[in-house]
């Protein structure tokens, strides 16, 4: 009995010891010193265990658990679970922001202090990121400051410049391949270039070659400047689904030529907002040259353009040339200005039209002068003044836009995010032998892990409940962060289209139930392998048809973009799904084992789908076929 009680004992004590282990890895957590992670395999207390225990519970078969999904659960230990379950209890996280984001292993903007360092000599910025740039370059006599390979591949960088170059004398600003690869970019430019004369600042291959999500902001940019020169270069070129604002810029300034030149070609749903951009300033030149060209619904909106200008020069050339769909907006765009020249050259001759519409534009000005040449279709004027002043040339009007519809879409687009080759292909191309290309499948998303449903369960997940959420994340006004739950919370509450089951989730459990509800308990999950191949031809190898090769119910997660992991699940009826063998094209060695779907039943899908722009056919009538990219994964029954 003495032995009994003595091994007990012993037991207890261990278990306070792993206890107490534990609190002091909050502790370090809470200072920055630990991430509060603990290993799963060796600790049947973490969350990662516990997922296992429930995985075992809701599925039937034995079959081994995925790795690639078992590695998402999350990294709390039992003690930080705990503790964070009861801190979104009492609706306390937000006091604890850091270490809920370290610990939890989530995606978080750091609260950044302004920058004290002094920058009042030429500077050469390479491999510099996070900074709050504050009273920077104020009262700088000539020199030069180079911002080159700055936040290369640089998950979600956020960088401030307050007060830059402001009063300056022939300083120039060079932003040369800045951010390229980056994902999630909050940048501000406040009061940029005010007061400043002379000197030019350059934005080159600033945020390109797939950026994701990109917040940029310009406000009271070179207010009050004289003569200095600004373009902007291969600017978001490639970038998906970000958004740029041009406020107060170049106000009461004298002179400023502005050049946006290959701005946000091939991008996938940018919006660009002019406001209150060159007011009462004084002979402005600006130029929109090949502005959104071969981009998928690019949305820019002029608001209060150019009010009160003298003598300012605008010229729109081949802008939003073949795009598909896009709209812009111009509202009270040159009021009240004096002796304004406008011209609108082979604009908007979208792929698939777009709108524009121009309200009050113009209105109260003095020598107005537009000219409208070569543009496209779709276009409200609507309380347009000073008619005369207003010239049409080749001008395609709305009436006779079916007349022209051919010419409109006579080029085939080769914008990556609508036709990507390999990207969408037909059910016939999963043969033996067949070589074709592969997109890139790369997960370009910031790398994250799922919450406990304990933790999940007490966090608001509504529209109607941003204001809480923004407090919880440290989400600023009109912030990069604020935009990416909108986004997220807007998708996931999204009705369901015809015949689709659809839940967004965000614990793994969450998961394991929604697919367990479509399909049963005996399920089995699947993704493609790795990224091998990605972006090269390859070749199709042994393929083997899933669930005999049948017509069959699948659960699809997909991932969303939010602080911790969320993936939009949903189930669509009639598909098909596929384990191919990847080879290389040219050795045939094999170097990737690829999951496909094939959707049989497209007649819901809409014409401007991407997969008809690629395959050059119309819902209802084809079959749709694509990968599994790299962290999205698909259910089915398992065979």
């Amino acid at each position: 009995m003495y032995r009994h009680f003595r091994l007990i004992s012993t037991l207890i004590s261990f278990f306070f010891l792993f206890l107490a282990l534990s609190s002091c890895n909050v502790c370090f957590a809470e200072s920055g010193q630990n991430s509060g992670k603990s290993s799963a395999g060796e600790n049947p207390f973490t969350a990662k265990a516990f997922v296992i225990r429930y995985w075992r519970k809701q599925v039937s078969n034995n079959l081994p658990k995925p790795s690639f999904l078992v590695s998402k659960a999350s990294p709390l230990n039992a003690v930080d679970s705990a503790l964070l379950t009861k801190l979104a209890d009492q609706n306390a996280l937000s006091s604890h922001f850091s270490s809920f984001c370290s610990s939890a292993n989530m995606f978080c903007f750091p609260d950044i202090s302004p920058s004290l360092e002094k920058h009042d000599k030429d500077a050469n910025f390479a491999s510099y990121s996070n900074i709050n740039f504050t009273n920077y370059g104020t009262s700088r006599a000539g020199g030069m400051d180079s911002f080159k390979n700055y936040s290369d591949n640089f998950g979600g960088p956020i960088d401030s410049f307050r007060r830059y170059s402001r009063d300056s004398a022939g300083h120039d600003d060079k932003f040369a391949n800045y951010a390229p690869n980056n994902n999630v970019i909050e940048q501000d430019f406040n009061t940029y270039g005010v007061s400043a004369t002379g000197g030019t600042g350059e934005f080159k291959n600033y945020m390109n070659e797939g950026v994701n999500v990109p917040n940029l902001r310009f406000s009271t940019y070179e207010s009050d400047a004289n003569g200095r020169e600004q373009s902007f270069s291969s600017y978001t070129d490639e970038a998906n689904a970000g958004d740029e604002s041009f406020s107060s810029y170049g106000n009461n300034g004298n002179g400023l030529p502005l050049e946006f030149k290959s701005y946000g070609k091939d991008s996938n749903v940018m919006g660009s907002s002019f406001k209150a951009y060159g007011e009462e300033g004084n002979g402005a030149n600006d130029s929109f040259t090949s502005y959104g060209v071969n981009g998928n619904v690019p949305e820019n909106k002029f608001v209060s353009y150019g009010d009160g200008g003298n003598a300012g020069v605008d010229s729109f050339s081949t802008y939003r040339d073949q795009s598909n769909v896009g709209d812009d907006s111009f509202q009270s765009y040159a009021k009240n200005s004096n002796s304004a020249k406008v011209n609108f050259a082979n604009y908007g001759k979208s792929f698939n039209e777009g709108s524009d519409t121009f309200k009050g534009y113009g209105k109260g000005a003095v020598g107005q002068a537009i000219g409208f040449k070569t543009y496209g279709v779709n276009n409200t004027f609507k309380d347009y003044d000073n008619k005369k002043a207003i010239s049409f040339a080749a001008y395609t009007n709305p009436s006779s836009a079916k007349a022209t519809s051919s010419l409109v879409g006579s080029k085939k687009p080769t914008n990556k995010w609508l036709a990507e080759p390999g990207k969408f292909f037909r059910e016939s191309m999963l043969k033996e032998g067949i070589v074709m290309p592969m997109p890139d499948i790369r997960d370009k998303m910031p790398p994250r892990s799922f919450l406990p449903r304990s933790i999940t369960s007490k966090l608001p997940f509504s529209s109607s409940r941003i204001s809480e959420l923004k407090q919880i994340f440290h989400a600023a006004e009109n912030s990069t962060m604020e935009r990416v739950l909108q986004n997220t919370l807007e998708e996931c509450e999204r009705a369901p289209s015809r015949g689709e089951t659809k839940k967004c989730v965000g614990s793994l459990e969450g998961m394991i139930d929604f697919a367990v509800s479509v399909l049963g308990h005996n399920v089995v999950v699947r993704s493609t392998e790795n990224v091998n191949g990605s972006t090269k031809n390859v070749m199709i190898g042994a393929v083997k048809g899933i669930n005999g090769g049948r017509v069959t119910k699948s659960v699809s997660c997909h991932q969303s973009l939010f602080p911790y992991l969320v993936y939009y699940c949903h189930s669509v009826p009639k598909v098909r799904v596929y384990e191919a063998d990847i080879l290389d094209a040219n050795s045939k060695a094999k170097i990737n084992n690829g999951v496909a779907i094939c959707h049989i039943d497209t007649s819901a899908w809409s014409p401007g789908h991407g997969a008809f722009i690629s395959l050059g056919s119309s819902p209802g009538k084809i079959e749709v076929c694509h990968w599994i990219f790299e962290n999205d994964m698909t259910w089915t029954v398992a065979d």
